[in-house]
């Protein structure tokens, strides 16, 4: 079971580059978190295999995108535009406001 969490210097690397990219694509700071990972989804209609980045700004300010294909397929041409980085915000979902 373990073993299923361990992934190929490949899939590492693709990581990491994607990660680069998106610190350089939206002039980030060297020590802002990057979080890239792949999602699978078995949802009619959703691809197999994303990949989702999420950053923050501000402190708290969280920024997500996603390539609807595996990270060893993204290029540098999936990561948005820096323009659209507002576009990018996502707000807090915990908050319910019926509570």
């Amino acid at each position: 079971m373990l073993g299923s969490f361990r992934k190929p210097p490949d899939r590492l690397a693709a990581l990491e580059r994607i990660a680069d990219w998106t610190r350089a694509r939206f002039r980030l700071p060297g020590e802002t978190v990057v979080l890239v990972t792949e999602v699978a989804c078995s949802l009619p209609g959703c691809p197999p295999l994303e990949t989702v980045v999420a950053f923050w700004t501000n402190g708290d300010k969280r920024h997500q995108f996603k390539a609807f294909k595996p990270p060893e397929e993204v290029t540098e041409d999936d990561i948005p535009f820096d323009w659209l980085m507002d576009s990018l915000h996502q707000p807090d979902t915990n908050y319910c406001a019926c509570c």
